[in-house]
């Protein structure tokens, strides 16, 4: 899939066909539980539900995260992104919960399945269709640095996961008789969704709360500038952070206090540019100070 087609799968676009997606699963692994009566394929279904509520947050809060900057967010709204992969992940967690509760009576009062072909079939085209989606979305979330992209294809591979588990816990059953076991097979897909959906919180969390840029990016940052390397310029004080797809940097350059305003200028305005070329969507901020002069941070006299 070339670059050309990836920036054409726009955020609002992959998630308008999650949703799409995530109603025609709804309704084959729906109809896989009603035929069967499984409780693997119940807990399959209602993440299916979980789906489709996570990506029609996540088209909201992607269209706001595109909105340009205004007075009362001057450094745009990126962020917004974090909150539709906190509340995806609060979703998921709220589903392992729920199919954990359901499992757990069924353990005790198993029940036979009924046209077990019939629901394995359903199943396995709902779960065709999300692996489909997702490895798409992970290409398109890569290609437009979008969080709230990724967490929806994780959440997926998730719903795909699930799906082979009862896949198999299904078969478990067909072969030994054991109707506990499909029971047993839904709490083990519970814990395991109940761990992602935790991962995606966190993660939502230090985007928040103003995580620094990814190593690979600082590399970046660090190389570009090394390629202004010289005895008469210096730069210290070194700061990221990272909302949504934008990344900032803050950074003091030092320099002869001899030199003119226009040469100072002229020198940042390469350094910003080399910056912003080395890292896409990069903003940076420079304070130009004498090389004579240092900024202190972080003492106790700061705060009087």
């Amino acid at each position: 899939m070339s670059t050309i087609d990836l920036q054409a799968l726009t955020p609002q676009r992959m998630l308008l066909a999650s949703v799409a997606v995530a109603v025609v699963t709804i309704i084959l692994k729906t109809a896989a539980w009603y035929v069967t009566g499984s409780v693997g394929l119940l807990s399959d279904a209602m993440e299916s539900f979980v789906n489709l509520a996570s990506a029609v947050f996540g088209v909201a809060m992607v269209t706001i995260a595109q909105r340009p900057a205004d007075d009362d967010h001057p450094y745009g709204h990126h962020k917004a992104e974090y909150f539709s992969s906190g509340f995806e992940g609060a979703l998921i967690i709220g589903a392992a919960a729920a199919i954990i509760w359901a499992a757990t009576h069924r353990i005790f009062n198993p029940q036979p399945l009924e046209k077990i072909g019939w629901g394995l079939a359903l199943s396995v085209v709902g779960s065709a269709l999300n692996g489909l989606l997702a490895w798409v979305m992970f290409r398109a979330a890569r290609a437009h640095r979008s969080i709230a992209l990724e967490a929806d294809a994780k959440h997926l591979v998730t719903d795909v996961w699930t799906s082979a588990g009862v896949v198999v816990g299904m078969g478990a059953v067909m072969l030994t008789g054991w109707l506990w076991l499909d029971a047993a097979v839904a709490i083990g897909v519970a814990i395991n969704i109940l761990w992602e959906g935790g991962r995606l919180v966190w993660r939502s969390s230090q985007g928040l709360m103003d995580e620094a840029v990814e190593p690979e990016v600082m590399a970046e940052i660090q190389k570009a500038l090394d390629g202004f390397a010289h005895h008469t310029i210096r730069f210290d004080h070194l700061s990221t952070r990272r909302a949504g797809r934008r990344r900032f940097v803050d950074l003091h350059m030092h320099m002869p206090a001899d030199w003119s305003l226009g040469r100072a200028a002229a020198v940042r305005a390469s350094v910003e540019q080399a910056l912003m070329s080395a890292v896409p969507g990069l903003r940076a901020t420079i304070q130009l100070l004498p090389s004579d002069v240092e900024a202190h941070f972080g003492d106790e006299s700061d705060l009087i």
